[in-house]
């Protein structure tokens, strides 16, 4: 019960406070996949962003992002679709569309919005990775639980190239990391940034007087960022931290 509690907060702080608005991105992307359940859209030559839903008979669906990050014939994903379905319809694209290989899953942090979907990828032999707070807040909340764990960093090779998974410190959640490729400068902030004009949210699991110091070391530490992509609601640049952390300095 605990669980299906949480779930309902967040959708019902997502609808009614706005977390995700209806503006248009300031980055060109172009759809490459549509259906009922999931979107994918290319935002650079190796990035995509995919897009799954959260369905409720009450709210209608609600729209939850994560990160493709492709090179060579390998790839890696940051947050799982909210489903079993939607995750198995996005390792079947990867497989089919972009023939590659799909190395790791990472989630930013424990809520369903990114490991909704992880027994599909665990079916597919697919290894999932979080920070182990992630691991041990998804067992204590009985949501799907990542099978490696890491402390503070995480470093995976893509190809040629290299991600990163850093925890920066808290802020939408005790645990939420950031996700990062240097290759193109693209940034996967997850729920910890804000799109532009989004509300502060849902903050039952939050750290609200950390957040603002959390976003600035971001910030620092990835100055050249030229796309971020929100947890939900729209991609943008460097913009979505400056908002973020106005929008969190009135605490």
């Amino acid at each position: 019960m605990k669980s299906l509690f949480k779930i309902l907060s967040v959708l019902l702080t997502i609808v009614f406070f706005g977390c995700i608005s209806q503006k248009s991105s300031s980055v060109n992307s172009k759809v490459v996949y549509k259906s009922h359940d999931l979107i994918i859209k290319k935002l650079s030559a190796s990035v995509y962003q995919h897009i799954s839903y959260i369905d409720t008979e009450t709210f209608g669906r609600v729209p939850c992002n994560g990160m493709i990050v492709k090179d060579g014939d390998e790839t890696v994903i940051f947050d799982t679709p909210t489903n079993d379905k939607s995750s198995g319809e996005l390792i079947k694209w990867i497989n089919n569309n972009l023939n590659a290989k799909i190395n790791a899953v990472i989630a930013t942090h424990f809520h369903n919005d990114c490991v909704g979907g992880l027994k599909e990828f665990t079916k597919s032999g697919i290894p999932c990775y979080a920070t182990y707070k992630t691991i041990a807040l998804a067992k204590e909340n009985k949501f799907n639980v990542p099978d490696h764990g890491f402390d503070n960093s995480l470093t995976l090779n893509v190809g040629k190239q290299k991600v990163y998974a850093t925890f920066f410190g808290e802020g939408h959640t005790r645990d939420n990391v950031v996700g990062y490729f240097p290759g193109e400068n693209v940034m996967f902030g997850g729920c910890l940034i804000k799109e532009v004009d989004a509300s502060k949210g849902y903050l039952e699991d939050s750290n609200v007087k950390a957040w603002v110091g959390t976003v600035e070391k971001v910030k620092n530490t990835y100055p050249n960022a030229k796309i971020v992509i929100p947890g939900h609601g729209e991609v943008g640049g460097q913009e979505l931290l400056d908002y973020t952390i106005k929008l969190f300095k009135t605490e």
